[in-house]
């Protein structure tokens, strides 16, 4: 059922009906150091889950319901760093459906607190392996009993990287008048990137898309992951980038803190996101002009930082980073 708009006011039958129409933030805080260029975050931790993956989960579980694959006596079964699964546990809940997750023993202890508030069932994996031990755990648990378990496998799933092709791209063309030069978002399941990607060039080829991962295999960006030596999901298409970043743990770190200061209160993936989209734009930018049309560039902000105030790099920072900013405008959102 779509959501019913008088005004301000919303109402919906469900939770799920109020995924998605996230809005887009400028970043005017950051632009000071840019030449012409127009930074906006898309504010998918406005999602009622929380995070991006708020729409996958909602396309997966709608396509299995479709196809009969999802049935009121079936569990639903997947691995996760934490988001896709806090969306599971969302949906399984307003829906009345059993959920197991396979999760990283060493995700934050918020996450495990929402994970259990919304009443999932939780198998920890060896923290070593990160999500890729959650994933080999998940294979076993739906191999040993196929017949109790809805497995939508996330990492493999067309219908993840599609919600973002149906959703998540058009609603970025809407909000910049199509104006969008540049799109910069992480790489976990890629679905993120390879859907809004996908759709994005259709619309224009010239829009420049920008892929974000972890630097290392040793990490501490939750939710990415280093393709060149994790397990690289099926759904993930490396020839789409135009260009891959490498983030390293510290300047994601960094660039949090930094939002937070600003007004933003995000999580780790979004600094990193950032700190590739500041990279792109401070190039691309370089030698324009100043009658030239804008260069506008989408930065994917993933998640609110409240599933990770438990990390110690909170406390780790001077302010010397936020000194160094430029103080943030008024700024804008687009709806």
């Amino acid at each position: 059922m779509p959501v019913a708009t008088s005004g301000l006011l919303r109402t919906a039958a469900s939770v799920v009906d109020l995924i998605g129409n996230t809005p887009l933030i400028r970043l005017s805080g950051f632009e000071a150091e840019l030449r012409n260029v127009e930074l906006y975050a898309k504010a998918e931790w406005k999602n009622p889950g929380g995070s991006v993956k708020d729409r996958p989960a909602a396309r997966m579980i709608s396509d299995g319901e479709a196809s009969g694959a999802l049935t009121s006596d079936k569990i639903i079964l997947d691995a996760t760093s934490g988001n896709t699964g806090i969306a599971y546990a969302m949906i399984g809940a307003a829906k009345g459906y059993r959920v197991r997750l396979c999760v990283p023993e060493n995700v934050t202890p918020e996450r495990k607190r929402i994970l259990k508030a919304f009443g999932a069932e939780i198998v920890f994996t060896d923290p070593m392996q990160g999500s890729d031990g959650a994933i080999l755990k998940v294979k076993e648990l739906y191999a040993a009993n196929p017949d109790l378990y809805f497995y939508p496998d996330q990492y493999n799933n067309p219908g993840n990287w599609l919600s973002h092709y149906d959703t998540t791209a058009p609603e970025i063309i809407e909000q910049t008048g199509g104006r969008l030069t540049h799109f910069v978002a992480g790489l976990g399941t890629s679905g993120t990137f390879v859907g809004a990607g996908r759709r994005l060039r259709e619309f224009n080829p010239d829009i420049r898309l920008i892929s974000v991962q972890p630097d290392s295999p040793l990490h501490g960006l939750e939710g990415l992951k280093h393709m060149e030596t994790a397990i690289v999901p099926g759904i993930y298409d490396p020839t789409l980038a135009d260009e891959d970043l490498g983030v390293t743990t510290e300047e994601a770190f960094e660039l949090t803190r930094a939002l937070a200061r600003q007004g933003l209160f995000v999580g780790i993936s979004s600094g990193a996101n950032l700190a590739g989209a500041l990279r792109v734009a401070r190039g691309a930018s370089s030698g324009r002009a100043v009658s030239e049309p804008p260069l506008v560039v989408v930065v994917v902000f993933c998640d609110g930082g409240e599933k990770y105030l438990s990390e110690r790099f909170w406390d780790e920072g001077s302010g010397a980073e936020s000194a160094a900013l430029p103080r943030a405008g008024k700024g804008s959102v687009r709806s």
